[in-house]
C-alpha cells in the first residue's frame, strides 16, 4: 500500500516506532479495571500505527476519526478485515462531531497521537463531555504536556492546567523524541494520560470560573488585583484581600474556585 503524504495543514506526523505506539494503547487499560470492556475513541488515526495495537487489544471496542480522506483510503484497505468487527472508522473532523451521536449511552476513552496545533482544542472538548470519559490518553508537543501536569508555583503552570486539573488528574508519562516520525517534528513530544477525579462540581459559578482564570493568567506576572479589576472595578475595596496579592500561578484549583465565589458576591453586592 502506497504510504499517506503527510500535510503539514493538519499536523500531521506520523509515528513510526512501534513500541512506543504500543505503550500508548496500553495507558487506557491501565487506568481501568483488567476485566471492563473499554469503548475506546481514537482521534487522527493517520495511517493505523497506533490504530493496529488497539484493535488487537482484547479489552478495547475501538472507533476511530480521521478527517484526512486519503487516510480513510489507506485505513479502510489496511483494516479492511476489521472494520465492522473490531473497528469502526468516522470520516470527520472531531472538534465538530457531537460525540452522542457515537455513544448515545455509555462512557468511552479518548486515546490519539493529537495534532498539535489543536490539542488544546480536543482537551477542552473532552472537558465537555467529563462526565462521559472516565480516561483520556495519548501524545502531544511536549511543552503542552508539562503545562497540562504543572503544579501551582511551576513556571508551567497556567490556563489549562487549572480548567483541565479541575475535573482530571494530570499524568505525565514519558518523553518521545523526534527521530520516531515521519516527517520528524521541530519538537520533542509526550505522551500524557488524564483520569477523571471525583469532583462533581467546583462549588462556583463555572462560567465565571473560567473568566477569572483566562484574565489572571493573561498578566500571570503581576498580582491578580492588576489583572482582576477588570471584572471587579478598580475602586473595588476587595482587591486589597491578601489573595489579589497573589500571582495566578500560586493558586490550587481550589483556591481559584474561592476566588471566584468572592469575586461573585461583591459583584452581587455591587449590583444590589
Amino acid at each position: 500500500m502506497q504510504k499517506v503524504r503527510a500535510k503539514k495543514s493538519l499536523g500531521q506526523h506520523f509515528l513510526k516506532d512501534l513500541t512506543i505506539a504500543e505503550r500508548i494503547a496500553e495507558t487506557l487499560h491501565e487506568a481501568v479495571p483488567v476485566n471492563e470492556t473499554l469503548r475506546v475513541l481514537e482521534i487522527g488515526p493517520g495511517m493505523g500505527v497506533l490504530t493496529q495495537f488497539l484493535i488487537q487489544h482484547p479489552t478495547y471496542q475501538t472507533t476511530a476519526i480521521e478527517i484526512d480522506h486519503e487516510s480513510i483510503q489507506y485505513l479502510n484497505q489496511r483494516f479492511k478485515n476489521d472494520i465492522g468487527k473490531t473497528l469502526t472508522l468516522i470520516e470527520g473532523d472531531f472538534l465538530k462531531i457531537p460525540l452522542e451521536t457515537i455513544y448515545p449511552n455509555s462512557d468511552f476513552c479518548v486515546i490519539g497521537n493529537y495534532p498539535y496545533n489543536i490539542s488544546s482544542q480536543i482537551f477542552f472538548k473532552v472537558l465537555e463531555y467529563k462526565d462521559r470519559i472516565p480516561v483520556c490518553a495519548g501524545m502531544i508537543q511536549k511543552e503542552v504536556a508539562e503545562r497540562l501536569a504543572a503544579k501551582p508555583g511551576c513556571k508551567a503552570y497556567g490556563i489549562l492546567s487549572v480548567l483541565l486539573q479541575a475535573y482530571y488528574n494530570i499524568e505525565y508519562l514519558f518523553t518521545v523524541h523526534e527521530n520516531v516520525f515521519d516527517p520528524p517534528p521541530k519538537v520533542k513530544s509526550a505522551v500524557v494520560r488524564f483520569i477523571r477525579n471525583d469532583r462533581s462540581n467546583l462549588g462556583c459559578n463555572e462560567k465565571l470560573f473560567k473568566t477569572v482564570v483566562k484574565t489572571a493568567f493573561n498578566q500571570r506576572r503581576k498580582q491578580m488585583r492588576n489583572s482582576l479589576m477588570k471584572i471587579v472595578g478598580e475602586d473595588n475595596t476587595l482587591l486589597k484581600e491578601p489573595i489579589f496579592t497573589k500571582r495566578p500561578e500560586q493558586l490550587s484549583v481550589q483556591e481559584f474556585a474561592l476566588l471566584t465565589n468572592i469575586i461573585e458576591q461583591s459583584l452581587l453586592c455591587k449590583s444590589n
